[in-house]
C-alpha cells in the first residue's frame, strides 16, 4: 500500500514540475516585503478556552501561508490525518459541507432534530451578538428527559459540535453548526469544515496577537501529540476497520512534567529528526493537493472559507518535499458575512 503510495506521489514527477512551474510563474502568495514573525515557544497542553496557553500555540502559526513553523520545520493538520482522526467514512470524503443562501431557519432545523414543538424551540432560542443559538442547559434537560432514544444521540451529538468542535459562543450552540449538523445524515464530510475554522481561528488569534481559540482544541492537540512524541513500533491495529486513533491516544500516558521553559527550549531549538513527519496512524493513501480550478485547496467552513497547501507539508506522507505551489493562497479568505461572499465560492 505504502510503495503504491509513494509510485503516486513520491516519485510523481509530473505533480513536481507542474508545482514549481506555476510557482515561478505566478510567484509566490505572501505581499512584498513580508517578514514572518513568528514568536519563539509554544506549550503542548491545552484547554479549550485556555488563552494563555492556546496563545503559545497560535504565535507558532503562519497566517500567509496557513502553516506551522518551528524554525526550518513546517507542520500542518491534514484533511487526510483529520478524516483518519475521526474515522469518516471513505464514501464521504468527496461530499463536501458548502453553505447554502436557500436552508431551513435555525427554528426548523432544531424541531427537526430535536422533535420538540415550535413553541418550544421558540423560547429557547437566544441572539449572542449577530448569531442565533441555543444554551447547552437547555440540550441538556432534553436529553435526560427525551423518550426517542435515537433523538436523544442526535441532540447529545450536535451539543459536542457546537461545544468542542466548534465553540463560537460560550455554553451555546451556534444556528451555523446545526446547519452541518444537519447536512452529517446526508453523508457529508465535517472534516474540511474541522480544518477551516481552525485554520481560521488560528489567524485571527494570530493578526491580533489575542483571542478565544474557536476551532477545537481537543483535536489540535491530539494531532500536535501525534508529531511531536516519538513511537518505537506502529501497531498492526492501524490496519483495523475499528481501529480508533482517538482511543488510542486518549488512554496513552503522558508525561505532565514537562515545564513550559523546557518546551521553549525544545521548539527553540527544533530539529527535522526531532519530528514525528508522518503520524503513527496515518496509512499512507492517495492526497487532495489541488482543487477544481485552485492550485491549492479550499477549505469551506461553517463561517467562512480559506485554503490551504499540503504541498508545504509533503514529509507528513512520507514523500519527498519540493517547492509547493503557494500563489493567491492568502487572499483565499473570507467571512460569509463579508460583501458579495457568494462570488467567491
Amino acid at each position: 500500500m505504502e510503495r503504491e503510495f509513494l509510485s503516486k506521489v513520491e516519485d510523481n514527477a509530473a505533480v513536481q514540475v507542474w508545482s514549481e512551474k506555476v510557482q515561478q510563474e505566478k510567484g509566490d502568495s505572501l505581499a512584498e516585503g513580508y517578514t514572518s514573525e513568528l514568536w519563539d515557544f509554544t506549550c503542548i497542553s491545552v484547554t479549550q478556552h485556555g488563552v494563555q496557553k492556546l496563545k503559545e500555540i497560535w504565535n507558532q502559526w503562519d497566517n500567509e501561508i496557513n502553516c506551522f513553523t518551528f524554525g526550518k520545520v513546517d507542520l500542518v493538520p491534514t484533511i487526510e490525518e483529520y478524516t483518519t482522526l475521526l474515522r469518516c467514512p471513505r464514501i464521504q470524503v468527496d461530499k463536501v459541507y458548502s453553505k447554502s443562501a436557500n436552508v431551513p431557519t435555525f427554528l426548523k432545523k432544531l424541531m427537526c432534530i430535536t422533535r420538540m414543538s415550535e413553541q418550544w424551540v421558540t423560547a429557547r432560542i437566544k441572539q449572542k451578538g449577530d448569531d442565533k443559538c441555543i444554551p447547552w442547559r437547555n440540550l441538556r434537560d432534553l436529553i435526560l428527559a427525551h423518550p426517542d432514544v435515537k433523538k436523544m444521540v442526535d441532540i447529545f451529538a450536535l451539543s459536542v459540535y457546537g461545544l468542542v468542535v466548534f465553540p463560537k459562543a460560550l455554553g451555546h450552540v451556534d444556528e451555523a453548526v446545526s446547519d452541518l449538523f444537519d447536512r452529517l445524515d446526508r453523508g457529508v464530510t465535517p472534516v474540511p469544515a474541522v480544518l477551516a475554522e481552525t485554520f481560521r481561528s488560528l489567524n485571527v488569534c494570530r493578526r491580533a496577537g489575542e483571542g478565544r481559540f474557536i476551532g477545537c482544541a481537543q483535536l489540535l492537540l491530539v494531532w500536535f501529540h501525534s508529531h511531536f512524541w516519538k513511537v518505537e513500533k506502529v501497531s498492526y491495529r492501524v490496519l483495523s476497520e475499528n481501529y480508533s486513533p482517538l482511543k488510542e491516544l486518549v488512554a496513552t500516558p503522558r508525561r505532565d512534567d514537562i515545564t513550559e521553559e523546557k518546551w521553549m527550549a525544545i521548539l527553540q531549538n527544533l530539529q527535522e529528526d526531532d519530528v514525528e513527519w508522518k503520524a503513527p496512524w496515518m496509512v499512507p493513501d492517495e492526497i487532495l493537493y489541488r482543487c477544481g480550478d485552485f492550485d491549492w485547496v479550499p477549505l469551506l467552513g461553517v463561517w467562512g472559507v480559506v485554503g490551504y497547501t499540503p504541498l508545504l507539508v509533503l514529509r507528513q506522507y512520507r514523500s519527498r518535499q519540493f517547492i509547493p505551489v503557494t500563489h493567491g493562497l492568502a487572499q483565499c479568505e473570507f467571512s460569509y458575512k463579508d460583501d458579495n461572499y457568494k462570488r467567491k465560492i
